[in-house]
């Protein structure tokens, strides 16, 4: 294992989340709140800390070769050091005094998953407020693939970060060099994210609110300045707008790149896009229906259905409504996509359902070959036979996914402060990303209750999905460790 050269990525890592904090104190700086010195100095310390770490490190580590084991190393202990730091500015600013309760915004931030601690939206700091969103920004698509189309000279297979890093079973690459892999999915990414926050505008929302709900949207994160989130605006042309793009980030950006080469027959045929669309129209009409007698009219139950069957497939947590308050029928529902949540190679967190579909298939393929022992059955996805081995690592996946659900939801019980639904719903949320739960979790409420010890483990299984289990996982492994 070379040190050097985790040293040296983990140290370019924290100078990428210098310069992302950059922006943040200029509007601390415009608009004066008195948040400007606490993003000053989490960015000096940051520079601090990281340069060194780089410049040591920076021979050694382009001599090196980057292996798998290397790969996950770097990529657990960069998150969990990013969200360290990136807690930073909520502790400096007053705005989190705990520090832990300041770590899990940041690690839920970074992961995308939108649940807060923070219980007033009276007054918040700009700059700080503006940190916070962006977190969801850079976590989205990966600090780690946006320190790869920053800083895209390093030895070795740079492909084993991204594996590790990014969602899904099997790692796109679009071109061969996995830099420049990285700056398409960026650029892609970013006029997205610019295309959204033009609209927001347009739709009446001012700069600030539409960078802050644009930036949540595109990393599918889903914090907001408001209180009541989304629906403190009451706008169906802002609900509508968010709905499209929340429904847009959920969507593998592979495809939007095989669009932009008129690559048509790889979208419309993708398989794994077609069931998301089918998932998402279907789970909304069935609670389009059932909520028809609680609004009285089918235009507004489609409404508030669309946005937040949306917010939970696509994993981003915005709220117009309080669906604690739902039949329970609709809940069950919300339950289901959270737990599968949207495609692979997107910014949105779940099961995603390229593995949903290949668990399906190996379903039906084992109860096909109790009538049909001797007969070779091959699981096809996206028209082409799957590996074995690829099937095996969804089938390990589902369970871990599954078991770190119970055993998270135990460990938070273990507090004593909340029912099962509360608890149980708060470690899936947090696996697969999503934000709120139901009960004492749910849309209109937030994660303020939990002590630290069900905080930190609720971060760590944030974590855990968001790197897709294995990598955080590794590191109580001991063969990951030694030299």
């Amino acid at each position: 294992m070379s040190r050097k050269l985790i040293f040296r990525v983990m140290g370019s890592m924290l100078l990428v989340e210098a310069l992302a904090m950059v922006p943040a104190l200029i509007i601390a700086l415009v608009y004066r709140d008195g948040d400007a010195r606490a993003m000053a100095a989490s960015i000096g310390l940051l520079v601090l800390v990281g340069a060194p770490m780089y410049l040591l490190c920076r021979k050694s580590g382009q001599q090196a070769t980057l292996r798998a084991r290397e790969g996950f190393l770097i990529v657990a202990l960069s998150w969990l050091l990013l969200s360290v730091f990136g807690a930073l500015p909520f502790v400096f600013s007053g705005l989190i005094p705990n520090f832990v309760s300041a770590f899990f915004e940041s690690v839920s931030g970074f992961t995308t998953t939108g649940a807060t601690v923070i219980t007033n939206f009276e007054n918040l700091p700009h700059g700080v407020t503006f940190w916070r969103s962006f977190t969801h920004w850079i976590g989205g698509m990966g600090v780690l693939v946006l320190t790869l189309a920053l800083l895209p000279r390093m030895s070795g297979r740079s492909s084993h970060l991204v594996r590790a890093e990014s969602p899904g079973p099997t790692l796109s690459k679009i071109v061969p060099k996995m830099g420049d892999t990285a700056k398409i999915l960026y650029l892609i990414y970013t006029a997205l994210t610019a295309l959204e926050f033009i609209i927001l505008m347009i739709a009446g929302m001012n700069a600030y609110d539409a960078a802050i709900h644009a930036l949540g949207t595109a990393g599918t994160g889903g914090f907001s300045n408001k209180g009541a989130s989304v629906g403190a605006f009451n706008s169906p042309v802002i609900e509508a707008i968010i709905t499209v793009f929340m429904v847009l980030f959920g969507i593998n950006f592979v495809m939007y790149y095989k669009l932009l080469t008129c690559s048509w027959k790889d979208v419309t045929g993708s398989e794994e896009l077609r069931w998301f669309l089918i998932i998402f129209a279907t789970v909304t009409a069935f609670i389009t229906v059932m909520l028809i007698p609680t609004y009285g009219h089918p235009l507004i139950a489609l409404r508030y259905a669309s946005f937040q069957v949306a917010s939970v497939i696509s994993t981003t947590g915005y709220a117009t409504a309080d669906f604690n308050l739902w039949p329970i029928a609709t809940r069950m529902l919300i339950l289901l996509i959270m737990f599968i949540g949207s495609c692979a190679g997107s910014t949105a967190g779940g099961m995603k359902v390229c593995r949903i579909g290949m668990l399906c298939k190996q379903g039906l393929r084992e109860v096909r070959h109790v009538f049909q022992p001797m007969k070779v059955q091959v699981v096809r996805y996206e028209g082409k036979g799957v590996d074995e081995a690829v099937l095996r690592q969804v089938a390990v996946f589902a369970f871990v996914y599954v078991a770190l659900i119970f055993i998270g939801g135990f460990a938070v019980s273990l507090e004593g402060r909340f029912d099962v639904e509360t608890n149980l719903t708060a470690a899936l949320t947090c696996v697969s990303n999503v934000g709120p739960g139901l009960g004492a979790v749910g849309p209109v409420e937030n994660f303020a209750g939990y002590g630290p010890f069900a905080k930190l483990v609720l971060c760590f299984l944030m974590l855990a999905g968001r790197l897709e289990l294995f990598p955080i996982l590794a590191l109580f492994h001991p063969a990951i460790w030694r030299k």
